[in-house]
C-alpha cells in the first residue's frame, strides 16, 4: 500500500499556492542561513555566527538563531519528503508499476547527489542537495508501505537523534574549546585551492550532515503530512494546520531561546553549550514543520494570487534552479575567491546581501514564468529522470 493514495495528475490551485509559496520563502531562509558561513575576518560568536559588531548585527544574529538556524533546513526536509510522495504518486497515476515508480524516485535522488557534488566542487557553494539525495534513497522504500510503518520508522530514528544528537554536539563543542566555530575560509583561499579541497572532502559531506543534523525525521514528517494531503488540500485541513503551526512555533522558539543566552547572559561549559545547541537543532524539526503548515494556511486562504504571490510561486516552482543560483551568488559576492565581501562585512551586511540575491532570484523567476519557461535544472532533472522511464 502506498503511503499516499493516488491523486489526480493535474495539480490543484491550492497545491500550487501552498507548496510553491513555501519553497519560494524557503530559499530566502536558506540564503540567510548560509551567508554567515562566508564571513572569515571576524571573531567567532555562537556556533556558526560571527561576533556582532553593532546593534544591527545583534538583531540579525538573534533573529537567525530564533527563526532561521536549523529551521530552514528542517523546512526544506519537510517539503522534500512531501515531494517524494507526490513524485511517487504521479508515477502511479500514469499507470506505472510500483517498482518503476520507485525507480524514478530513486533516480531523482541520485541526480540530486550529482547536482550537489557539482555545487560543492565546481561552484564552491554550501550544499544540502547531496544530503537530501541520500535521504531519498534511505526512505524511498516507505513509499510502498502502510502509514504505521512510516510512523514506527519515524519514532525509532527520532528517538535515536534525541538521545545522541545533544551528546555528539556536546563533545564537538568541547573539542573546539569555544562557543563559536572558527571560519572555514581564509583570505589566502583561491579557486584552485578550494577546488582541490572540495574534491577530497565532498563525498563525506552528506554523511556528516546526517550524522550531526536530524534530517530524516523532518523528511518522514513531510511524507506523513502528504498522507493527509495537508498542503495539497489545505482548505480541508485548516484546524489541523493551525494546531501544527501554533504548537510547532512554540516548541521551536522555546527550544531556540537557550542558545541566544550563551556568551552574553550565560557562560556554560563548552560541553553544556554543545548539548544545548543539540537541543536547538532538535526543536528545529518542529519549526520546519510549523513553517510548512503556515504556508498551507496561506494557500487555503488565498482566493486569487496577486503579483507578489505569483512571483513567490514562480520562484517556488523553480526551487532547484534558484537554490543553486543563490549559492553561486553567495560565493560570487562573499567568498575570498571572488568579490571577497565576506572579509569586509559583518553579519548584518551579509544578511542584506542574501536578501538582495533572493530578490534578484524572485525577479528572474518572474521573468521565466512570464515566458512560461521552466528552470534549467528542473528541465534537466526531468529529462534525466524520465529518459528511461517512459
Amino acid at each position: 500500500m502506498s503511503v499516499l493514495p493516488h491523486m489526480k495528475t493535474a495539480e490543484t490551485k491550492k497545491r500550487a499556492v501552498s507548496l510553491d509559496l513555501a519553497r519560494g520563502a524557503m530559499l530566502l531562509l536558506i540564503a540567510l542561513a548560509h551567508a554567515p558561513l562566508y564571513l572569515y575576518a571576524l571573531e567567532p560568536g555562537i556556533v556558526h555566527r560571527m561576533e556582532s559588531q553593532n546593534f544591527f548585527d545583534q538583531v540579525v544574529n538573534l533573529f537567525g538563531m530564533l527563526i532561521i538556524d536549523n529551521r530552514a533546513r528542517a523546512m526544506f526536509a519537510v517539503l522534500f519528503g512531501y515531494g517524494l510522495v507526490l513524485a511517487f504518486d504521479s508515477q502511479m497515476a500514469k499507470g506505472k508499476r510500483e517498482k518503476d515508480a520507485l525507480k524514478a524516485v530513486r533516480r531523482r535522488s541520485w541526480y540530486l547527489i550529482v547536482f550537489g557534488a557539482v555545487l560543492v566542487v565546481i561552484i564552491g557553494g554550501q550544499d544540502i542537495l547531496m544530503a537530501y539525495g541520500v535521504a531519498g534513497l534511505l526512505v524511498s522504500w516507505l513509499l510502498t508501505r502502510e502509514i504505521k510503518t512510516l510512523i514506527r520508522t519515524f519514532i525509532v530514528i527520532t528517538v535515536f537523534y534525541i538521545i545522541a544528537n545533544p551528546i555528539m554536539w556536546g563533545f564537538t563543542m568541547e573539542s573546539i574549546g569555544d562557543y563559536g566555530f572558527p571560519p572555514e575560509l581564509l583570505t589566502t583561499d583561491t579557486y584552485l585551492s578550494t577546488l582541490i579541497l572540495s574534491l577530497t572532502h565532498f563525498p563525506f559531506i552528506p554523511f556528516f550532515i546526517h550524522g550531526m543534523f536530524p534530517i530524516l525525521p523532518s523528511v518522514l514528517l513531510g511524507m506523513w503530512i502528504a498522507n493527509y494531503q495537508l498542503l495539497t488540500k489545505p482548505e480541508q485541513q485548516l484546524r489541523t494546520l493551525s494546531i501544527i503551526t501554533t504548537i510547532g512555533l512554540a516548541v521551536s522558539i522555546l527550544g531556540a531561546l537557550p542558545v541566544t543566552f550563551i556568551g552574553s547572559r550565560w557562560n556554560p561549559s563548552f560541553f553544556l553549550a554543545g548539548f544545548v545547541y543539540g537541543f536547538h537543532i532538535l526543536t528545529g524539526i518542529a519549526g520546519g514543520l510549523a513553517y510548512a503548515a503556515f504556508f498551507g494556511i496561506i494557500g487555503a486562504k488565498v482566493k486569487k494570487a496577486g503579483p507578489l504571490l505569483q512571483s513567490f510561486m514562480a520562484l517556488g516552482k523553480r526551487s532547484l534552479t534558484f537554490y543553486v543560483w543563490n549559492e553561486a551568488m553567495l560565493v560570487l559576492f562573499l567568498s575570498p575567491v571572488a568579490l571577497d565581501l565576506g572579509g569586509r562585512v559583518s553579519n548584518g551586511m551579509a544578511a542584506l546581501v542574501a536578501v538582495g540575491i533572493w530578490i534578484l532570484s524572485l525577479l528572474l523567476a518572474t521573468i521565466l514564468e512570464k515566458y512560461k519557461l521552466n528552470g534549467p535544472l528542473e528541465f534537466l532533472m526531468r529529462r534525466m529522470v524520465h529518459k528511461n522511464n517512459n
